[in-house]
């Protein structure tokens, strides 16, 4: 889309010519401001932000199914989709032991938990458990593809797409009519996307309201440090590990990656949802990085499932906080097991809803830490899933610009372009 035809559309005044990522920012100021005003009682503002997930989340399903399909088929070569994939687990898994280290490195350098002297008790609350990764990998075959669809098991969706994917491509011209129509129903939920994208703000508003009103200033007082650790980690993630692989193993301007994250990392930070992140993800990916719409429509949805950067990096945080709040000193066999459990379980919890407790009940449960510890991050979870989920969605982004280099398919016109058509139109993102 050029600027010319964008020009009909920034109108409406002031607000109409604002870029989507700077009404966000307002909705969020604005969100906590009320929130802090209103206290409790702004949970009437919830049913706001309540409705913008629903709508986010009815885009999820139909949005990864037709673009997987479209970007297995769009490859024409099964080995080539192999080879992709293969890279593209390869960088989120090392990624995610990375991540997890500079978390656990940050807690035992400012050490949020220390002074604490909480006691462990004998108490019967346990952590809900991850499913074992034997039964995750026996339960990615859907029985029934359809069931899978209307239970948005995302794991299912993804294997029965790409194994959809590859038969079309592999059956030849027969696949042209019905790739046809995945086509066109991708480009509809893109459209869909951009309708729903422009009631963020609202959304925002509502949701950032209710946690600033449900948590307030004397709650988050106490936790502080967890949440300034976790923060300064994903910061560090982002901006300096993202930015050098960019830089040294991508050869390209990190500069131009940090400006194409504005507008993902705010939906994503916000709702907190790396899948219904997807839409802006893939149309920043394209528009402001220049990934091919093959690789973006593989590897981002993808990521968006099995890619937990941020959550391993809060794991290493609260895990370490939790250890150092109840007096116990972990070993380096410990950390390297705390290191090596995110990692894996990374895989084992995708999917799974609240996948970032779920994880931090697994990595206590192994390291021997009390399970008590889960209560004393659960009442802030809300805003480190913030954080967590704005890295996992950077590392998306970042996988998908360097596998598109590796393949060829990185369009460093775009890349390296001073100004982008995408970036002035980021309203309908």
């Amino acid at each position: 889309m050029s600027r010319k035809d964008a020009a009909p559309q920034a109108g409406g005044g002031f607000w109409g010519k604002m870029e989507l990522w700077k009404k966000i920012v307002v909705g969020m100021v604005a969100g906590v401001i009320v929130g802090a005003v209103m206290g409790p009682e702004a949970e009437v503002l919830k049913p706001i932000g309540t409705l913008f997930i629903n709508a986010i989340k009815m885009l999820i399903v139909p949005l990864i199914f037709c673009s997987l399909i479209v970007g297995v088929t769009s490859m024409q070569d099964s080995r080539k989709m192999g080879r992709i994939g293969a890279k593209a687990i390869i960088l989120y898994l090392g990624t995610t032991a990375i991540a997890i280290t500079i978390g656990l490195s940050l807690a035992a350098i400012f050490g949020p938990g220390e002074g604490l002297n909480m006691v462990a008790k004998d108490s019967a609350t346990m952590g809900k458990e991850a499913p074992p990764l034997v039964q995750t990998l026996l339960n990615i075959i859907p029985k029934n593809p359809v069931g899978a669809l209307a239970a948005g098991n995302i794991l299912q969706i993804i294997v029965f797409a790409i194994g959809l994917g590859v038969s079309l491509t592999l059956i030849g011209d027969k696949a042209k009519p019905a790739i046809a129509v995945f086509e066109s129903l991708a480009e509809a939920m893109y459209k869909l996307t951009e309708i729903v994208m422009k009631f963020a703000p609202f959304g925002v508003f509502g949701l950032m309201a209710w946690v600033a009103g449900k948590y307030g200033i004397d709650i988050l007082l106490p936790l502080i440090k967890v949440i300034a650790v976790a923060y300064l980690g994903s910061l560090v993630h982002v901006l300096v590990f993202y930015t050098g692989i960019i830089s040294f193993v991508g050869r390209l301007n990190p500069i131009r990656y940090v400006k194409a994250l504005v507008n993902p990392a705010a939906v994503a930070f916000t709702t907190t949802s790396s899948s219904g992140t997807l839409p802006a993800t893939i149309k920043a990916s394209r528009e402001e990085l220049g990934v091919s719409k093959g690789v973006s429509s593989f590897v981002l949805p993808l990521g968006a499932t099995i890619n937990m950067d941020g959550t391993a990096l809060y794991q290493g945080v609260c895990a370490l906080f939790i250890a150092q709040a109840f007096g116990i000193d972990l070993e380096m066999s410990d950390y390297m097991l705390i290191i090596l459990t995110s990692t894996l379980a990374s895989i084992g919890t995708a999917g799974v809803p609240g996948a970032g407790l779920i994880m931090l009940s697994l990595v206590l449960t192994t390291v021997g830490l009390p399970i008590e510890g889960l209560a004393i991050v659960a009442g802030i979870d809300r805003i480190l899933d913030m954080a967590r989920t704005t890295v996992n969605v950077c590392g998306d982004m970042m996988v998908s610009v360097l596998i598109a280099k590796s393949e060829g398919e990185l369009d460093e016109t775009i890349y390296n372009a001073e100004t982008s058509s995408a970036n002035s139109e980021v309203e309908t993102a």
